[in-house]
């Protein structure tokens, strides 16, 4: 089971609301989504995802910015159909892009090395981290330390809402 919210950030503090994310195929759709529900143009918007205590992504959209992301756990990400398409696109085509950007790269899960896949879903020899994946400074500025972010366990998007002031918010479409 999944759990996704908005949190758009307004000149007023936080505003959030839960989303479907069926029509969601790739990262432009994602970040065009949170584009959508912002207010003004140039907004932060992030984007909560959370698979069962599995695994949480954060999408950040600023204005018309590339979107920014972090996923907690890459490997169980990519097992699941939104998180495929946060470590996929972090991955990038060739992998190149994104491996500047890991987090942790300790190997892998169960013993077996866990690989990307492309758009057909074939193996493209990328070997992805069994740990976070992506740009643990996504919200420093926003009051979560890198160090906080990759420490969180147990309710991450409730202690990321909790650090940014937001809490209350999160929970009212929780």
């Amino acid at each position: 089971m999944y759990f996704a919210a908005l949190l758009a950030r307004t000149e007023d503090g936080w505003e959030a609301s839960d989303t479907e994310l069926d029509d969601v195929e790739t990262l432009a759709d994602l970040a065009d989504l949170a584009r959508e529900s912002a207010s003004d143009d140039g907004e932060t918007v992030l984007v909560f995802i959370e698979q069962e205590d599995a695994w949480f992504g954060v999408v950040r959209v600023d204005g018309e910015d590339d979107p920014r992301v972090f996923v907690s756990h890459a490997v169980a990400a990519a097992r699941s159909s939104y998180g495929e398409i946060l470590t996929s696109e972090l991955m990038g085509s060739d992998g190149d892009s994104a491996l500047d950007e890991l987090v942790d790269l300790d190997g892998t899960e169960d013993g077996e090395p866990e690989t990307a896949a492309d758009d057909d879903g074939e193996a493209t020899g990328e070997v992805l981290p069994a740990g976070p994946l992506g740009d643990g400074r996504i919200l420093a500025d926003l009051g979560m330390s890198e160090r906080d972010l990759l420490a969180l366990t147990e309710d991450a998007l409730g202690e990321i809402a909790d650090a940014i002031g937001a809490s209350d918010i999160l929970e009212a479409v929780r």
